[in-house]
């Protein structure tokens, strides 16, 4: 452990910086913060700070040979800062260490140089310089990694969080509709209804095609409005008359959304609005395109909004859901005189 531990050491003495690696699909996920401009305007600030200061004090050359040393001074920094900026977008060890050993070589000739020119006074400056840049360069990449680390976490723990939402959706939808299905398809057996075999067909294929949807994160806006359609075609063997249904979505949109979301609506509609009904009622789910938006509503004509309504716990987590996984994207409920609109808006895909 002692030989180990000696061993890592001096490899980090020799060969410093930070051993993690990103991949391209990790630095295109995670590595996509602007270069800190603040950087650039402190050195900025600091070479137009030295210029009057090296001309006022001249030290026995004129003018012209100060603005020369300026000028220089000011190129080394701007490749500095090119550096530093490689170092910001692709923080390795490997590349760390090159610049590190290529400005420690070229600073070693400059201060030979200096030297036998008769510029002994310069040779200090330049190594503290080199020292501060190479420590900053360090720092840079050390702090680089560990921010790119950490918004990979953040990431993580967004798509856990989403998993998990998704799979509260599941949770919420499928025990009320399956318990009140299988408890009228109970009843049909028992009273050898023939509505028994056809709301059994239904609900084995709706079974088969919705359970594996659960487990995405975002499915196809075909696949989803298909889940609405097999939910809708059991809730009308369940009501019979007393539910009509119009579906007017293209097939051919290409959107994205989280699974459950349109069926979260329909059952909230068929739920609150017409299954309380005695007559029950219709509902309708058509979609519009604005540009590169896409608007989906699921109205019904029931009875409407409650005063003081508040969203429940499907809506709430549908809210979450479509926050994580659509940015951008809106849910809102409205009475729609008879009855509530609720309109679904997420971006196309491009």
């Amino acid at each position: 452990m002692r030989s180990l531990l000696s061993a890592t050491t001096c490899r980090q003495w020799l060969y410093p910086g930070p051993v993690r690696v990103f991949t391209p699909d990790e630095m295109a996920r995670a590595g996509q913060q602007p270069w800190p401009v603040t950087v650039d305007s402190f050195v900025v600030i600091n070479l137009l700070s030295m210029l009057p200061l090296m001309l006022w004090a001249q030290h026995g050359r004129g003018w012209f040979t100060q603005t020369l040393w300026w000028l220089l001074w000011a190129g080394v920094a701007g490749v500095l800062l090119l550096i530093s900026r490689d170092l910001w977008w692709r923080p390795t060890r490997r590349r760390l260490n090159l610049y590190c050993y290529a400005v420690a070589a070229a600073n070693a000739v400059a201060c030979i140089a200096l030297i036998r020119l008769g510029h002994k006074d310069v040779v200090l400056a330049l190594v503290a310089g080199m020292t501060g840049v190479l420590s900053g360069w360090w720092m840079l990449t050390i702090f680089r990694v560990q921010q790119i680390e950490a918004r990979l976490r953040e990431l993580a723990d967004q798509d856990a969080a989403l998993r998990l939402s998704t799979q509260l959706a599941t949770a919420q939808i499928q025990p009320h509709f399956l318990f009140n299905t299988l408890a009228s398809l109970q009843h049909w057996v028992d009273t050898q209804d023939p509505r028994a075999a056809p709301l059994l067909r239904d609900f084995t294929a709706y079974l088969r095609a919705t359970l594996p949807m659960f487990e995405r994160e975002l499915q196809p806006l075909a696949d989803e409005v298909e889940m609405v359609r097999r939910y809708l075609a059991i809730m009308q063997a369940r009501m019979g008359t007393r539910l009509a249904v119009d579906l007017a979505v293209d097939p051919a949109l290409d959107a994205a959304l989280p699974p459950g979301t349109l069926l979260t609506l329909a059952e909230n509609a068929i739920t609150h609005g017409l299954e309380p009904q005695l007559h029950g009622g219709r509902l309708t789910l058509r979609a519009r395109r604005d540009g590169a938006w896409l608007h989906l509503d699921v109205q019904d004509d029931g009875p409407g909004l409650a005063p003081g309504w508040t969203d429940g716990v499907g809506l709430s987590n549908t809210r979450r859901r479509l926050a994580q996984a659509c940015p951008g994207a809106t849910l809102t409920l409205a009475n729609a005189h008879p009855g509530t609109l609720a309109t679904l808006s997420l971006p196309l895909k491009t």
